[in-house]
């Protein structure tokens, strides 16, 4: 686990990443048969990608959201995750396959992915008393002062009065 970083930091976003969303809702849980080949091959995708950096995964972090689970993937690009993706030779092209033969029209299961691009001076984020978590933990972070003390001057935006006290 990341050493706590005492006071606030923020992401050291210099340049564009990708932000790679991706989970699985089970619409019928006592089809365990179906959804249980879709759970399976997350940790086999996620330990192709943390062994070889070479394939642009910069950080990831999982969880449940409304009991479903979720992935949070940054990368490096957008062709990185494409590249990843599509190719033959790593663990996602062969289950994302099967899935479509063998379970998509059912209904059983449902899966989605969302992608975001993630543009320097167009991400606001703050970390108070916590490891690098996130965005900080695929780029690194530094005092958030040095980006701005308020979330808008941080995220970009140009305030008249900055107040002298961050509410974020």
């Amino acid at each position: 686990m990341a050493a706590l970083q005492k006071g606030r930091y923020t992401a050291t976003l210099d340049e564009p990443c990708v932000l790679f969303l991706i989970g699985m809702r089970v619409n019928k849980p006592w089809k365990l048969w179906r959804w249980w080949q879709v759970v399976v091959a997350m940790p086999r995708i996620l330990r192709a990608l943390t062994r070889h950096p070479e394939l642009g995964l910069l950080h990831t972090q999982g969880g449940l959201v409304s009991g479903q689970p979720l992935q949070l993937c940054y990368f490096r690009s957008l062709e990185h995750l494409y590249r990843f993706a599509s190719d033959p030779d790593q663990p996602h092209l062969a289950p994302w396959r099967r899935f479509n033969q063998t379970v998509r029209d059912s209904g059983d299961v449902g899966i989605w992915h969302e992608t975001y691009l993630v543009q320097p001076g167009a991400a606001e984020n703050v970390y108070v008393n916590m490891p690098p978590w996130l965005l900080g933990a695929a780029v690194g972070t530094e005092p958030a002062g040095r980006r701005g003390q308020s979330a808008r001057k941080r995220a970009g935006l140009t305030a008249q009065d900055e107040p002298t006290v961050a509410p974020f």
